[in-house]
């Protein structure tokens, strides 16, 4: 699986994390492993600029996804297919404020916005009720195990 971050903000940001967070999701929603993803963080007006581009929405965002080959989640009866996943845009700057709100550290806001990006992506949304309920459960399942593994020494991240 090939996962590339490019940093191009001014936030000092724990690359590896978001790799070794995205391969758990990946690897959980049964992507194939040769599907490629890339992480790009920006400054907000980097941002912005996609987000008028892209959504017709003033201001910078926390997370944009862009897919390419609109790969899809595997079942357990078929094989999934390679191809590019895409771009997940993360605004670690926004992430900062979100996570002061929420009460959490940066890198927690960061690593839920990139399984957040990740599963739109793969074709998920919350634009309806259901749809919300879905992919924000989801969302909760791919970080709470991830996390559980990161802290036995031994699972999520292979520590």
């Amino acid at each position: 699986m090939s996962i590339e971050v490019n940093n191009e903000s001014d936030v000092a940001v724990d690359e590896r994390e978001l790799v070794t967070l995205s391969r758990h999701v990946l690897d959980t929603m049964r992507v194939h492993p040769q599907a490629e993803l890339s992480i790009v963080l920006v400054d907000e007006p980097a941002m912005e600029r996609l987000h008028v581009q892209w959504m017709d929405l003033p201001g910078p965002t926390d997370v944009m996804s862009f897919p390419m080959d609109e790969l899809r989640p595997g079942r357990d009866d078929e094989e999934p297919s390679p191809g590019l996943l895409g771009d997940v845009v993360l605004c670690p700057s926004v992430a900062a404020r979100q996570a002061v709100e929420a009460g959490h550290a940066t890198q927690e806001e960061l690593l839920l916005l990139t399984a957040h990006g990740i599963l739109h992506l793969l074709g998920f949304d919350h634009a309806e009720p259901v749809q919300e309920k879905e992919m924000f459960e989801l969302q909760r399942r791919l970080l709470l195990t991830y996390l559980a593994g990161r802290g036995t020494g031994g699972g999520a991240d292979g520590r």
